[in-house]
Order: structure tokens, then sequence, then C-alpha cells
């Protein structure tokens, strides 16, 4: 049963010869087609492009070839980062005819390292959204319960790793949406630090915010995966110029001695069963020989104001480009260029992107441009001090990734109380830091909660590390939803 293994293990039985590549993907194709329908994970399923690159990998064995860290592993990628040829719709109907003329660099790199790319998944469109409630094209469940929201932006991912549809799926995260729905899903979410993973062929929501990120079962999947995707790319300007680092052996350095900060105050509004499920957590990084301490992080309770003005701001300027004349949907009641332009983005984008575009504009115009977009930036550069100051106490910060367990498809419906699902994640984007959402238990509901650690910049590693520790004191990541822990039928 190759769809409960570990990536890193599914890999190592290939490279021994135990299983082949063609016989992975074959399984893994067969279990998106007997679970998809009721999840709606994907978008797009690339079956004749994975077999195809599965048979030239089981050849590659067979000649005794060098064969790549990601050896038929297979994977999937939010549909708004490209592969050259296939669809890249970023979940609305503005796109729904686009297909990608290059390949973002995580698409060449997972490639180059032999990994099988097997599909494209659902999102919240143009990234905007934390239900994935907000896709043009299907709403997507969560495994745990086909009622709740599997989070979002990048839920279609998430779901599909949780029922265990594949091993590995990569999103992007502006403001929480890898963790998020990592943690609503019960699974590893890493946002890496702002610029160590290439942006290049993303389609960007928030330009100085989004960042590519893995989905996994363990965190030593998460970390086999920076070590192919976090390396410098001289197409993306915000790139990094550092080499990769040895994520995997980092991980087994012990945690004793590591000073975990916790910002009390700023997690007074915690309800009751993650607060407790939040305590017990503390309890086992004291176990694994961490010590806590106190910190100041009060400053955090703006980041969800800042990050609506900064990241609405750069949406509007990033969708300008969604005009109807260079790509994508052109209104066919148009009759000159002015109705072009209105009539083929009042049929192209939902509400919320609607939305998000005239809050950014707003923000932006020539009145209002100081009173909120200068002064959120000034905000943001204290977040980034703050984080700093807190970082000379401690080596990393943990909370809950979500004040919530995952709610109820269609329960909520105001746009503020939507925008608060990510008042724990956000900060971390506010200030490039990278930061992880790992399964901590259940509620009383079944639902999954979740602890997140924040660490500072470009300290990746020791998130990884925190986390690893962690996880194997716990073994959370091992537990598969009910309803999807069964084989594929055949026939």
């Amino acid at each position: 049963m190759t769809y409960q293994l570990p990536a890193l293990t599914l890999r190592d039985q290939f490279i021994k010869g135990e299983v082949s590549a063609v016989e992975i993907t074959t399984s893994t194709l067969q279990r998106i087609d007997q679970y998809d329908k009721e999840l709606g994970c994907f978008l797009t399923i690339l079956s004749e492009r994975a077999l195809k690159q599965a048979k030239k990998l089981d050849e590659k064995r067979s000649k005794k070839e060098k064969l790549g860290k990601l050896a038929a592993i297979p994977m999937a990628l939010k549909d708004n980062i490209h592969i050259f040829g296939e669809n890249t719709t970023c979940g609305s109907k503005f796109l729904s005819n686009y297909k990608a003329v290059f390949d973002a660099t995580v698409t060449r790199l997972l490639e180059e390292e032999d990994a099988l790319l097997i599909g494209k998944t659902n999102m919240d469109e143009f990234a905007m959204g934390s239900s994935t409630e907000n896709s043009a094209y299907q709403l997507t469940k969560n495994p745990w319960d086909l009622a709740i929201s599997p989070g979002g932006s990048s839920g279609g991912s998430a779901s599909a790793v949780a029922a265990r549809l594949c091993p590995i799926a990569f999103g992007s995260d502006t403001g929480g949406s890898i963790r998020q729905p990592a943690a609503f899903c019960g699974i590893v979410g890493f946002k890496p630090t702002y610029g160590r993973v290439s942006r290049y062929g993303l389609v960007a929501f928030g330009s100085s915010l989004d960042q590519i990120g893995p989905f996994a079962t363990t965190v030593t999947d998460a970390a086999l995966l920076m070590e192919v995707i976090g390396r410098p790319c001289v197409k993306d300007a915000t790139s990094i110029p550092q080499p990769p680092e040895a994520y995997l052996q980092k991980l087994q350095t012990p945690l004793k001695g590591m000073a975990i900060g916790v910002p009390w105050h700023f997690l007074e509004g915690l309800d009751k069963e993650p607060r407790q499920n939040f305590e017990q957590s503390l309890n086992i990084l004291k176990d694994l020989g961490c010590t806590l301490v106190d910190i100041d992080l009060d400053i955090l309770r703006y980041s969800v104001a800042i990050y609506y003005i900064l990241a609405t701001a750069e949406a509007s300027t990033n969708l300008a480009r969604f005009d109807g004349i260079r790509f994508g949907k052109r209104s066919k009641r148009a009759t000159n260029l002015e109705e072009i332009f209105d009539f083929s983005r009042q049929e192209g984008f939902g509400h919320e992107v609607k939305r998000r575009i005239m809050l950014g504009t707003y923000v932006l115009s020539a009145g209002y441009q100081d009173a909120y977009y200068k002064r959120a930036q000034k905000v943001r550069t204290l977040i980034i001090r703050q984080f700093k100051q807190a970082f000379s106490k401690c080596q990393m910060i943990v909370t809950p990734t979500s004040p919530f367990s995952a709610f109820e498809l269609g329960k909520i419906q105001d746009p503020l109380q939507m925008y608060l699902q990510d008042i724990y994640t956000i900060p971390a984007n506010l200030a490039g830091l990278p930061a992880l959402s790992l399964p901590s238990g259940f509620c009383t509901k079944g639902r999954p909660l979740s602890l997140h650690f924040t660490g500072p910049y470009l300290h990746d590693a020791d998130v990884l590390r925190a986390a690893h520790h962690f996880e194997q004191s716990t073994l959370f990541t091992k537990k598969i939803p009910p309803s999807f822990a069964e084989a594929p039928r055949h026939g």
C-alpha cells in the first residue's frame, strides 16, 4: 500500500527495485480516481504526462543511471504554479483558457530530480481566501469531515496530501495559505524564509509576501523537498543568493537547551480546546529539553489590518495585467477597448477578487496612500523589529496555527471574520520569516489541531528541526482520515 508511505520511504523503495515508478504512478492515479470525486482536490490530472515520465524512470533505473533525490515521488502543484504546456487557471474563470508558456523554477527543479507531477490542485481564486470556497470551479472538502473546510487558499493541495492521494503537494503562502490548510487537514505545511524558494513562475498575489512551500505527511519529507527547491534563482530578483542546506542532516540535532518564545498576551483570545492542546504541546517541548520564555509580540494584534492593506495594494497592482487583451478570457459583449477592460474583468473575476482589488486601489489612491499604505509599511517595519527583539531572548517562537479548528463549509459569510482565521500565520509573512504548521492533536469533534513554529530569518533548518523532534514525540502525522485509509478498489 504505497499510498500510506512517506515520500522518502517511497523513493528508497523505488531505488532499491522493490516497486516500479509505473506501479507507483498507476496506484496514485487509481486512488485519485476513486476519491477525488468527493474531495474536489484536483483541477487538472496529468495522467499521460506522469505515466510517460514513470516509464522513463524505470528505464533509467534498469540502466543503473543516477536517480534524482525525488525519484518516483508523485507530486501535485497548486494551480498558480506554472507547468509548461499545462493549464494554469489560478482557480479563476479569467484564466480558464490559459496554458503556461514556461516552467516555474520550482517545477523545473522538481523534474530535474525525477519527481512525478500528477496534477494541479484547486485553490481560492488568485489565492484570495482562507477556505477554498472562492474557487470558480469546485468546492474542495476536508478528508477528516466532508462538511468542513480544508482551509485556504491552498486547500486542494492540503486535502490531497491529507487523504493520501499523493504524498507531496505544493502551495503558495501569502498570509498563511500553506500553514492554515495544513492545520485544518492535519498535515505538515512549511513556509520558507521569503526569497529562499524562487517565485519565478508563481502567479503573483502579494509580491512582497508570497512564498512557495511544501505540504507533506512528515517533516522529514518537507526537509527533503527544501534540499531541492531551496536554492538561488537568477530569474527571481528577490531570491536569496545562498546555496542549498543539508536540511535532512540537521534534523537530527537535539533540541536540548533551545529557548522557545511564547507570546502569551497575544494568545488571549484563544478558544478553550486549542488552548488546552497548546499547553499540552508546550509540555512536550519542555520534555524535549526546551525552556519556555515569555516574549512581547503585542504589536502583532495589528498584523491582520496591516496585511490586508499591503496585500490588497499589491494584488490590485499585480492583477492590472488581467485586462482581456494580453491573455485570459475576453468578454464577447465588448464593442470597444474600454468595454473589453470593464466587461472582461466583471465576467472573469469573482466577488472576493473584486473586493480586494477595490480595497487595494483605494489604499493606493492619491488621497489615501499616506494615511493607509505608507503607514502600514511603517508598522510592518516595527513588526520586523519586534520579532528581532523577541529572537534575542529565544531561538524559536511557538503559537497555535489557528485560533480555531476547521469550520463548517458555508458557515462564515462575514469577510472580516474570515480574514481573522490567519491572525497567527500572517506575522511570519510580514516579517519574511520561516514558519511551519504541524499536527498537535484533535478536538472533541475529531478535527485536527496544530502547533505553529516560527524561526529567525534564514533559520529554516532550525524550524524543521524543532518540528521534527516534536513530531517524533507525538506521531500525529501518522494518522490518516478514517474514510480515506483504505487502498483503492479496482474494477
